[in-house]
């Protein structure tokens, strides 16, 4: 008889027998790379059609605005998954290649972000009405430090205090409250103000949610910034939001001398729906139709920066309808509660590219070329408008790869368009102190600046394809 042979003996040269955790451990790797390569791909190539262009805002948007979190993430979650399994077969090998592949892409994202600062500075430069510039104002950040960056979440910390819930009606509704934000050390006094209105599609979004990069960079410059609650949708009906806005806006001349501020010069700014009532509070000033029962109160601003604004509410298909049907269809059951058909005066009065003239303030338009919520033509015809009609300054901006939102948290992109919100507020300050040009020289400074309607529609030229 045979002896029973002992247990196997692996020597230094034999291969690790497969085990059942290798098995699952490889099709989590797999699925890891798939979706960080996916995901990626969304950033380089958005899909704009509806409905399937909220999914793309929603893959593409947190990835594309921190692509060198993404990267970090991705490639140590590529190398350690990637050492848990063994043998390396075929799917190991295409794990290993898509990994790879997105963290290259996000790098590749990283370096576009980074371009942005000279894209901010080009579109200032060239801003219809000659460059607007900020003499004598140091552009180094004040609260965008780079290791906020890294942190990306916009916290306050305590070197800026937000005195919350001040009611601008009398009302007492929460709808109907607004934020006083200033720096704690050297309190302001006699300071410009910025009013940011928050976006969310007139349905949702709250007045701590959006725009806080700008607003903290701008108070620790000496600023008082306001954020503004306004009634929402389906509650509120058009024009509720805007009729809020104004007494908004009302308020804060009559009252924000208290907190430090100097209603001598006051700026708007928003984005998305914000964009849309920040813009169109800054084209319409002193509308008595939008100004029920505080008529004489003067709502006018002296500058506006909107961020992906809707600027379009009749869903042209050269503008807001180029993607789909979405914002009709949102406008008429939740938001205006009106047929389109048979209703265009109120679309086309709550459009703000509709309502131009000469006497529009000083504007800075931004707008990102892979927004899958608000086309960019939104923001193109917008800004050729603006340029071919008003007397004052029109600036457009155009960031590539660049979804809806961007701004919201801390990143590379939003630091630098935080930065050029100053300059573009800063310069426009200091012109209004100027004496005023003639109009033989604003003519000649236009007519090399004003933006091209055969370059998309008044676009700085980024290199990108549209």
């Amino acid at each position: 008889m045979m002896p029973h042979p002992g247990p196997a003996i692996h020597t230094r040269f034999s291969p690790p027998a497969p085990t059942v955790f290798d098995g699952g451990v490889i099709w989590v790797f797999l699925a890891f790379t798939v979706v960080a390569a996916g995901s990626a791909l969304l950033v380089y190539r958005p899909v704009r059609k509806e409905p399937i262009a909220v999914a793309t805002f929603l893959g593409a948007w947190l990835v594309g605005e921190l692509p060198v979190h993404v990267a970090v993430v991705v490639l140590a979650g590529t190398a350690a998954l990637g050492d848990e399994v063994s043998p390396h077969g075929p799917v190991w090998w295409l794990s290993l290649v898509l990994g790879i592949l997105a963290t290259v892409a996000y790098v590749g994202l990283a370096v576009s972000a980074h371009r942005s600062a000279g894209l901010v500075h080009g579109a200032l430069d060239s801003a219809a009405g000659g460059p607007i510039d900020a003499d004598g104002i140091d552009l180094a950040p004040a609260w965008l430090s780079w290791w906020r960056v890294v942190l990306a979440v916009p916290f306050r910390f305590g070197g800026i205090r937000r005195i919350r819930n001040l009611d601008y009606t009398g009302d007492g509704i929460y709808r109907h409250k607004l934020d006083v934000i200033v720096r704690r050390a050297d309190p302001p006094t006699g300071a410009p103000v910025m009013v940011y209105i928050h976006g969310g599609a007139w349905v949702i979004g709250d007045k701590r949610e959006q725009g806080v990069p700008m607003l903290h960079e701008l108070v620790q410059r000496g600023w008082v910034c306001v954020a503004i609650n306004y009634r929402l949708s389906p509650k509120a009906t058009w024009p509720d939001h805007i009729v809020d806005c104004k007494r908004a806006l009302a308020w804060v001349r009559a009252n924000i001398h208290e907190y430090g501020g100097d209603p001598s010069f006051l700026a708007v700014s928003g984005g998305s729906a914000g964009g849309h009532l920040s813009a169109l509070a800054a084209l319409t000033p002193n509308v008595p139709e939008w100004q029920p029962g505080f008529e004489d109160a003067d709502t006018s601003v002296d500058a506006c920066i909107p961020f992906y604004g809707v600027h379009d509410m009749t869903g042209s298909p050269e503008a807001e309808g180029a993607h789909g049907h979405g914002l009709i269809e949102l406008l008429e059951k939740r938001v205006m509660k009106l047929p389109y058909v048979d209703n265009t005066p109120t679309y086309d009065g709550a459009s703000p590219d509709q309502r131009i003239t000469p006497d529009a303030p000083p504007f800075f338009v931004v707008q990102g070329t892979n927004d899958t919520l608000v086309p960019p033509q939104v923001g193109r015809r917008f800004a050729s408008r603006l340029a071919a009609t008003s007397t004052s300054p029109v600036a457009y901006l155009e960031l590539p790869r660049t979804q809806h939102a961007f701004d919201v948290l801390v990143s590379i992109r939003s630091r630098q368009t935080s930065l050029g919100a100053v300059r573009f507020l800063e310069g426009v300050r200091s012109r209004a102190e100027r004496p005023p040009a003639t109009a033989e020289s604003m003519d000649s400074g236009r007519d090399d600046d004003r933006p091209d309607d055969a370059n998309h529609g008044g676009v700085l030229d980024t290199g990108q394809s549209f």
